[in-house]
């Protein structure tokens, strides 16, 4: 049983932001599932009614801001999934952040920066 049930990033324009998310999470098999006022959200395509990452303007009205050390990472099935998520996001406005490859656990992982500065990875374990 996994003990997360969602994560949230903020975004000073959520909408911008979901053109990047829409594209580069395709590869993950993530889909946006739910618009509202307030929030974007997305599901996998292995529970695809459950909201798992959502996009959101801060509830404070203020300026949406990184969280430093903060990260989110998300399982690909693939070391291509991972490559497309990573080139599909910088192709989107995303910025660098670890080019895909394999890290010292010994699985794959691609590292960006949303448009608000999140880092965001995606991790394929390698057997």
């Amino acid at each position: 049983m996994s003990i997360l049930d969602f994560v949230m990033v903020g975004s000073n324009d959520y909408k911008k932001s979901s053109e990047l998310y829409d594209a580069a999470f395709e590869p993950l098999n993530l889909k946006k599932i739910l618009t509202t006022e307030k929030y974007i959200g997305y599901a996998h395509s292995s529970d695809p009614e459950k909201v798992i990452f959502y996009i959101t303007n801060p509830v404070n009205g203020k300026p949406a801001t990184m969280g430093n050390g903060s990260q989110v990472t998300l399982l690909a099935e693939s070391k291509e999934a991972v490559e497309k998520f990573y080139e599909i996001a910088i192709s989107k406005g995303a910025t660098d952040e670890g080019a895909p490859g394999v890290r010292k656990d010994g699985n794959y992982y691609g590292y960006i920066r949303d448009l608000d500065g999140n880092k965001i990875a995606a991790k394929s374990v390698l057997k």
